[in-house]
């Protein structure tokens, strides 16, 4: 880590319903953690809320972070990933290759210096008197022409910087940016020359496909700009209200748990927390089954806990709608999901071992079967529109059918009728 580093931060959030933030408290730079302490002025506003329990309870006082963590779960949401954290290590040091020690930095540096749209409803300020908004402004062509005199190595200008900070809050390790489409939020990623296959459109119809299944998805959009494939994302953390956002945690914030403790997490701890935590559990987790099988259907095994997430008012939780589908590239038949299915630790990428599992989602084998059996037949029926709608090529189409998309391995043992 440099010297000369900030040693603390003044954490905004926007209540719910509220247009403008106001100061919830501070972080503190300890030897080890990150730690925070609400404002007495905001543990006295009548529509206070925590910004997120069990891990930040209403309490005065230095308020540690919980087991292993190095900072809160929602604080750490909420700054930049890989991605934004490159970006913001060229713009101060001048390095920030894809290779580059990110450690450089301190993650209060990359708090205070990513900019203010960040997902969902905190920002980080240097004071807790005035609240300066830091903008991210930019046109998709501008964005698209920085990400790719960035991924050169070249030297960034300030205008250059400027646009790219406007994606370096978004997390991930891709490029990506944030665009204001006419009132419009939207989350553009962004192809590179060293895609082993085109990423962004296999996301593209991933998504789509996931949308005719009847799951709920983030609307998108493949689009094409100066030559390169752009997925545009509507954001579900604003509002139709101009001013307003949604605080949200992901799901390692929900299971209490860092990256390294995520790798041994699974779907049916994140069904526990939604039985105690979430509202309209049922509905809950049969979404949640639905997005496991999918993501069988669609070869996703990038299904890591920071690629689920729920909105939080203070009082319950609620699945946001499900995002980053990406088929993955493959060279064989057998594959596991990132996160086990079941509490025996099987995660294998295998519909049929998903109806063992059915009652941990409060489905019966039989309403398990019928949902499956509803995402095969409706992505055989709607390959080719969807496939068209996202610009796949010919060529591209049939590398993916039957590798990606429904591998055998996926359908091995399929139909069985419980």
């Amino acid at each position: 880590m440099t010297s000369e580093q900030p040693g603390e931060a003044y954490v905004w959030v926007w209540l719910p319903g509220a247009t403008e933030p106001v100061v919830a408290g501070r972080l503190e730079q300890s030897a080890r953690t990150l730690d925070f302490n609400y404002g007495r002025s905001y543990l006295a506003r009548s529509d206070r809320i925590a910004l997120f329990e069990p891990e930040l309870p209403l309490v005065s006082g230095r308020i540690r972070p919980t087991g292993n963590l190095a900072v809160a779960g929602v604080i750490r949401d909420a700054g930049p990933d890989a991605w934004g954290q490159r970006i913001i290590l060229r713009r101060l040091t001048g390095a920030g290759g894809r290779d580059t020690d990110v450690d450089q930095l301190s993650l209060l540096t990359y708090l205070l210096e990513a900019p203010s749209d960040r997902i969902g409803a905190l920002d980080f300020q240097s004071s807790s008197g005035t609240y300066e908004h830091r903008p991210s402004v930019g046109t998709l062509e501008e964005m698209v022409g920085a990400t790719v005199e960035f991924l050169a190595g070249g030297q960034l200008s300030p205008d250059v910087s400027q646009a790219l900070l406007a994606g370096s809050s978004v997390g991930g390790a891709r490029p990506k940016v944030l665009l204001d489409d006419g009132g419009r939020k939207l989350i553009a990623k962004l192809s590179q020359d060293s895609d082993p296959y085109p990423v962004v459109k296999a996301e593209g119809v991933a998504m789509e496909l996931a949308s005719r299944v009847g799951l709920t998805v983030a609307p998108v959009e493949v689009r094409n700009c100066l030559g390169r494939d752009v997925l545009l994302v509507e954001r579900f953390d604003r509002t139709a209200i101009p001013g307003q956002r949604r605080l949200l945690v992901s799901a390692m914030t929900v299971l209490g748990v860092n990256e390294w403790g995520a790798i041994h997490s699974g779907y049916w701890e994140l069904a526990d927390a939604i039985r105690a935590r979430f509202s309209d559990v049922d509905v809950t987790l049969r979404e949640l089954f639905s997005r496991i099988t999918f993501n069988i259907c669609v070869g996703n095994t990038d299904d890591h806990a920071r690629n689920h997430s729920a909105f939080w008012d203070g009082g319950s939780l609620t699945l946001t709608p499900a995002y980053d589908i990406c088929p993955q590239l493959r060279s064989g038949q057998e594959a596991e999901q990132a996160l086990a299915i079941r509490p025996d630790g099987w995660r294998y990428s295998q519909l049929a071992g998903c109806l063992d599992a059915a009652k941990v989602y409060h489905l019966t084998p039989a309403e398990a079967w019928d949902i499956i059996d509803n995402q095969v037949s409706t992505i055989l029926s709607s390959w080719p529109e969807a496939a068209e709608r996202a610009r796949l090529t010919a060529a591209e189409r049939d590398a993916m059918w039957h590798t990606q998309i429904l591998n055998p391995y996926a359908l091995y043992d399929w139909p069985r009728r419980p």
